[in-house]
């Protein structure tokens, strides 16, 4: 499933949130520049990219085939259903089992006739406050269809909270803790609620790197520092979350190659060693999909 090389865990090829967001910055639409960003991403080793745009966030496995083709990039593409307010209509009259066949037709068959498989079942979310009883609904598939094929399951936690509230959810119908990524806890600045996810079982993503004006990298690195401490960077993954065209190289934002051309050798200035590189982005993306 993974090409020999560096993986971004979770990534935007293209996703269209604009309407609900009333901002047409919110559609990721810019192929040409995408193209060219994941040529520089290639050359610095990154082979793998999981596309975690799923039903109702704009998803277009055919235009993520494309990009994929001209730049040699394994795109994993996902399946499963965002949050309130992006969920489509029909997740509010449909059962959790019906949620979860379509789910596994885009495992087991392909996503929209493309023969394009899911390799992973998310970005699943939750509200800030409270995991809304539609969401909750969507939790309870993404279960359903996890183990029925066996599919991992990546998350999102809105500003990083509720990663506790969803470990909950899986470990109530017994998931296997370590087929589950829980999402943009990079956003909370929290090391000991980071933590109790891992004591929790799941892995942890700090996946807004970059995103300053959410949280200061200095803040994230400060955190790695506190779980390399308690050797447990084999629970983390790493990834920039693009979604908007404002976050493009050719727009002025951070772009895809952020991490390797700023955060870490930011990372290399404070104390950390190469091989922390390694772990994150190479051994534990293929622990999390493997198993091994």
């Amino acid at each position: 499933m993974l090409l020999d090389g560096y993986t971004l865990m979770h990534e935007h090829v293209h996703i269209d949130l604009s309407a609900q967001k009333n901002n047409t910055d919110c559609l990721l639409d810019c192929k040409e520049q995408t193209v060219a960003e994941f040529k520089k991403l290639y050359a610095k080793g990154i082979k793998n990219i999981t596309e975690v745009t799923n039903i109702g966030m704009g998803r277009d496995v055919a235009y993520v085939s494309s990009v994929a083709e001209q730049t040699g990039i394994n795109i994993l593409c996902a399946t499963g259903f965002y949050k309130e307010p992006f969920l489509p209509a029909y997740i509010y009259e449909k059962s959790e089992k019906d949620i979860a066949s379509i789910m596994i037709q885009d495992i087991t068959a392909g996503i929209d006739n493309t023969g394009i498989k899911a390799s992973i079942i998310g970005e699943i979310g939750s509200s800030e406050e409270a995991i809304t009883d539609a969401e909750k609904k969507v939790f309870a598939a993404a279960i359903i269809a996890h183990k029925e094929t066996g599919t991992p399951i990546t998350t999102h936690t809105t500003l990083g909270k509720l990663g506790l509230e969803q470990t909950a959810i899986f470990k109530k119908q017994n998931v296997d803790m370590n087929k589950i990524i829980i999402g943009h806890v990079d956003l909370s600045g929290d090391i000991d609620y980071i933590l109790k996810i891992i004591d929790e079982g799941a892995y942890v993503e700090f996946d807004t790197i970059g995103k300053n004006n959410y949280l200061d990298d200095s803040v994230r690195i400060a955190m790695l520092r506190e779980l390399e401490k308690r050797d447990l960077t084999s629970r983390i993954l790493f990834s920039m979350d693009i979604t908007r065209k404002s976050n493009m190289e050719y727009k002025g934002g951070i772009g895809y190659c952020y991490l390797f051309d700023v955060f870490f050798k930011n990372l290399l200035a404070a104390g950390f060693s190469q091989s922390l590189l390694e772990r994150i982005l190479k051994d534990n993306p293929r622990r999390y999909f493997t198993g091994a």
